[in-house]
């Protein structure tokens, strides 16, 4: 007897392919499309005021065009559908980080380009404020994938980027302490040292992302009980 053969698993480049038009259309592209125009804007304005550029200014300017992106980023896994995709084969980290690659570019290309937007003689180290930018980033991308691991809110955008602008405007201004500052000005003496606390925070961010990454938590949630075997009919 010839043996039956199951049906042959998908490639997996063909999965991929197949999940990268629906992830497309489903990514929050207002929310990265307004929060990236304003942050052009706000990058921009040095440009439209007469006199010299302020180098603070422009500092401060890009800062803010940082955390514009990243509070697009917030949006990131926002999904609907969420808890009737939650099924599928294709496990949650490889669909978080397809919705990472299909968002990140569109965010360097912002971040490049209110870069340029800020004059040359008052641009501030682009490799310092990029590590910034991509602290900012990770904590929102931190934030978003702890929300939709411990709740089951479907759109928790809206609350991760109120509490990362929050964040962002109350605990570097007015909670830390001197020695622990993080936005310095350029030549400043603790602009290296702030800069390593940027990366330290760059690294928890990331680390929080990879670790909420997994399915959602299910609480209360019990499995099924395995149906019983019918007694034989006795004659």
């Amino acid at each position: 007897m010839t043996p039956v053969t199951g049906e042959r698993r998908p490639r997996p480049y063909a999965v991929l392919r197949a999940l990268l038009r629906p992830l497309r259309r489903t990514l929050p592209w207002p929310a990265l499309t307004a929060t990236g125009g304003l942050g052009l804007l706000l990058a921009g304005l040095p440009r439209l005021l007469s006199g010299a550029p302020d180098p603070w200014l422009c500092l401060n300017l890009l800062r803010a065009a940082a955390l514009c992106l990243a509070l697009g980023l917030a949006f990131l896994l926002d999904d609907p559908a969420r808890h009737t995709t939650a099924p599928v084969p294709v496990r949650r980290p490889l669909r978080t980080t397809l919705r990472l690659a299909l968002a990140a570019p569109v965010t360097a290309l912002c971040w490049t380009a209110a870069l340029l937007l800020v004059p040359g003689q008052a641009r501030p180290p682009v490799g310092a404020l990029t590590l910034e930018a991509a602290a900012i980033a990770a904590l929102a991308l931190a934030g978003a994938s702890a929300a939709v691991r411990f709740t089951d809110g479907t759109r928790p955008g809206a609350t991760v980027a109120a509490a990362l602008a929050a964040v962002a405007v109350t605990v570097p201004t007015l909670l830390l302490p001197q020695r622990w500052a993080l936005l310095v000005t350029v030549g400043d003496r603790h602009w290296a040292d702030a800069h390593e606390r940027w990366a330290g925070l760059l690294l928890v961010g990331v680390a929080v992302a990879v670790f909420c990454a997994p399915e959602p938590l299910r609480r209360g949630s019990l499995p099924y009980p395995r149906p019983r075997e019918s007694a034989p009919a006795t004659a």
